[in-house]
């Protein structure tokens, strides 16, 4: 199992993993058809999360499958054990780009208690499109690929917990970790949802995201997170379950 974070006056680094996807797989990828009458605000906030390994080891893209299990109705929770099983099965538990994580988990996802726990097919979004965004997040978890330096800063600022703040992001390329976008709506919103208030000199009208990452749920205002993702995926369904 991985180690727990520790306490509240010291946390870590954790690890990442995620590597870009090849071009190529980019260029080929089913694009998400928008659907139509995606609610105003939207939230999943699973009752329990993890780490799913990632404190410890390089398998986000592996551990933001588990998170979106968790998204189901009724909430589905993974293992830390299954999935940093699986990760070192497919020989990712060091390292993974989306697109071949979400190819193995249509046919050969998480196996717990008589189940096997599958994705639906993926879909590439333009993340840079709010109303196509919101569409997709309305619908199930968006998995998204992402530059980490500036988000770990605020994930340690706030001693890993959920809640955490990100704004002002500036843009970088470094595609280095994986997360999980599972809501929308404006930042006093997301922020009254996660039971915590709007820092000093952000404005809560702003629009913005919940985001998924090291066992924890904060809010990322829209600039912010376009100038550090790097792709965007849709499962549809996000799980079948067998």
């Amino acid at each position: 199992m991985a180690r727990k974070k520790q306490g509240k006056s010291t946390v870590r680094s954790p690890l990442r993993g995620a590597t870009p996807t090849p071009r190529h797989l980019l260029a080929g990828a089913a694009p998400y058809a928008m659907a139509i009458g995606a609610p105003p605000t939207h939230l999943v906030r699973p009752k329990k999360l993890s780490m799913w390994g990632n404190y410890d080891h390089g398998d986000c893209v592996t551990a933001e499958e588990a998170f979106a299990k968790a998204c189901h109705s009724p909430e589905i929770f993974i293992t830390d054990k299954e999935v940093m099983s699986w990760a070192q099965q497919h020989g990712v538990l060091e390292g993974a780009n989306l697109h071949q994580v979400l190819q193995w988990m249509q046919t050969g996802g998480f196996v717990q208690k008589g189940h096997l726990y599958d994705d639906g097919p993926f879909y590439s979004l333009d993340w840079t499109n709010a109303a196509v965004l919101t569409s997709a997040i309305s619908q199930g978890p968006v998995k998204i690929g992402i530059a980490a330096d500036q988000l770990e800063a605020v994930w340690k600022a706030n001693k890993g917990r959920s809640g955490w703040f990100a704004t002002g992001f500036q843009t970088d390329t470094n595609e280095d970790h994986c997360v999980s976008l599972c809501g929308y709506g404006t930042m006093q919103w997301l922020a009254q949802e996660l039971n915590v208030k709007v820092p000093v000199g952000v404005d809560g009208t702003k629009p913005g995201y919940a985001m998924f990452t090291w066992d924890s749920i904060g809010i990322i205002d829209q600039p912010s997170m376009i100038a550090i993702t790097h792709e965007a995926w849709l499962r549809t369904p996000t799980t079948i379950i067998k």
